[in-house]
């Protein structure tokens, strides 16, 4: 080949490489190998009794039926959680014998952190009633000596610290088909509560329990609790706190043959730049700097759950993550912004790092459950009536929840401004897909290697506002359009500014 020929080659092959990069850079093409499997649970939400602070569960009771609020029970069927928490810092002070046995003989209970008093309407068979309603796996926080906090073992109210045998008897309640004292309770069937959380919060401060007395006393609990029914699956408390490094390494190294989750906690997300807009309403005079900080705090949480996978790993144990809480709280809990549509990047880009992680992460929220008024829940309850709606999380939720395959799989090309999440299941794929560009939409061709796009739908949630707001009088502000994807090699799709979907697309070999 002479000069003249190996320059136009080379050219050529200059040429075509710019090309298939920028084909490469506007394109989203799927690995569809499954590579673990997405946890049922994955999609949870978390129920606490929060007292005067905000009447979540109190609320949620519809005292002249004597029945859960129907508008509230619709509303979570339709989130699909896969599974639903109860308890918190709740759990330091509750007996749950005082939440079983005819409702009018219930002592009513000081909520010692968040104000008031509870009735214990809402006890176990009410909670488990409800989860099976919607479809969701219960499970509780125990009473675990309150997490080593000493003022809760002498109040005017006498001694509000459970111990092994109390968390123990709860297991045999729910669960042993010979239960006397459930059957007195007009329940003649077991309850099957198998999934059940020690510890809450424990690292957090210095009046509750040190690393190693969490340890000894998890132990203690997972024996006795697993005497009682050795079907149970158990969660542990792994989280850092007091500058210490993760509890998750040594009580994996001590306790992991009786757990089966290790529990880390993902909120109190608080602004970090000097000239924050996000605290109080000054996000309104500049949106799309809200927006971007809200971006740089979903990169906390991709750090966050990498770190305390790679500790999780490091033990060789094969536990799972669990994150049973995690909400945008900003500076407090009950924000105006977390209405609008300028939370959702965050809510989705939270959601797909969890799903992305799924190898290692089994159970996650992205919000607190309901509420009435904190703003950091999935649900928001209208008091004393009114119709339940989904806020924007609640809304995210449901959609990365309901169009969802079975297995993870890996984005191979991803243009720049989109956060996706992929799943499979047979000959379908699924993508979780956030446009982070505030202003830009984004147009990406759609490819699954080794296959043909057969055909599929985009449900898609694309205010042309980004400042559009959730409301008691508008509660539908936010719900999915539906879309046909075309059949063909490569179909692409534009994926306006600000948007969430879910796409799914149907693929033959």
């Amino acid at each position: 080949m002479d000069r003249r020929d190996f320059l136009k080659q080379a050219a050529l092959a200059a040429t075509a490489q710019t090309a298939l990069r920028a084909a490469s850079a506007s394109a989203i093409v799927v690995d569809p190998r499954p590579l673990f499997e997405i946890s049922p649970l994955l999609y949870m939400q978390f129920m606490e009794p929060l007292g005067a602070t905000d009447s979540s569960v109190e609320a949620s009771w519809d005292y002249d039926t004597d029945d859960w609020r129907q508008d509230f029970v619709d509303i979570t069927r339709s989130l699909s959680p896969g599974a639903m928490r109860f308890g918190g810092l709740f759990s330091r002070y509750y007996h749950w014998r005082e939440g079983v046995g005819p409702a009018a003989r219930r002592p009513w209970m000081r909520n010692y952190v968040w104000g008031g008093k509870e009735t214990n309407r809402v006890g176990t068979h009410e909670f488990v009633d409800f989860c099976r309603r919607v479809g969701a796996e219960p499970f509780y926080c125990v009473n675990f000596l309150s997490d080593g906090e000493a003022r809760y073992r002498s109040t005017h109210e006498g001694n509000r610290t459970g111990d092994a045998r109390e968390a123990a008897d709860w297991v045999t309640y729910a669960n042993d088909p010979d239960s006397r004292e459930r059957k007195a309770n007009g329940a003649a069937q077991p309850l099957n509560l198998k999934l059940w959380q020690i510890g809450n919060e424990t690292s957090y401060s210095n009046v509750c329990f040190t690393k190693a007395e969490s340890i000894a006393r998890t132990i203690e609990f997972a024996k006795a609790m697993k005497e009682r029914d050795r079907s149970i699956r158990l969660i542990g408390w792994g989280d850092r706190g007091r500058g210490e490094s993760y509890w998750a390494s040594d009580l994996l190294k001590q306790a992991g043959q009786y757990l089966d989750y290790v529990a880390i906690h993902m909120m109190g997300q608080s602004p970090r730049r000097r000239d924050t807009v996000l605290k109080g309403a000054h996000y309104q005079g500049n949106p799309e700097q809200a927006w971007q900080e809200l971006l740089e705090l979903a990169d906390n949480v991709e750090r966050r759950v990498t770190e305390f996978e790679q500790v999780v790993s490091a033990t060789g144990s094969n536990a799972g993550i669990a994150i049973t809480e995690g909400h945008l709280s900003i500076s407090s809990n009950a924000s105006p912004i977390l209405h609008e549509w300028l939370s959702a990047a965050y809510h989705a880009r939270s959601l797909n790092i969890y799903q992305r992680h799924g190898e290692r992460v089994k159970i996650a929220t992205a919000a607190d459950f309901n509420g009435t008024r904190w703003t950091n829940t999935a649900v928001m309850l209208p008091v004393p009536r009114g119709k339940s709606y989904l806020m924007p999380v609640g809304v995210i939720s449901r959609l990365f929840k309901v169009h969802n395959g079975t297995h993870g799989v890996s984005v191979r090309t991803t243009p720049s401004g989109l956060d996706i999440a992929a799943s499979r299941s047979e000959n379908r794929v699924w993508l979780h897909v956030a446009n982070l560009e505030y202003r830009s939409a984004v147009e990406a061709s759609l490819a699954v290697e080794g296959h043909t796009i057969t055909g599929g739908r985009v449900f898609e949630i694309a205010p042309e506002d980004l400042r559009a707001a959730v409301t008691q009088d508008e509660p539908h502000t936010f719900e999915p359009v539906e879309r046909s994807v075309h059949a063909g090699p490569a179909p692409t799709w534009r994926f306006p500014a600000g948007s969430v979907s879910a796409v799914e697309l149907e693929i033959s070999a």
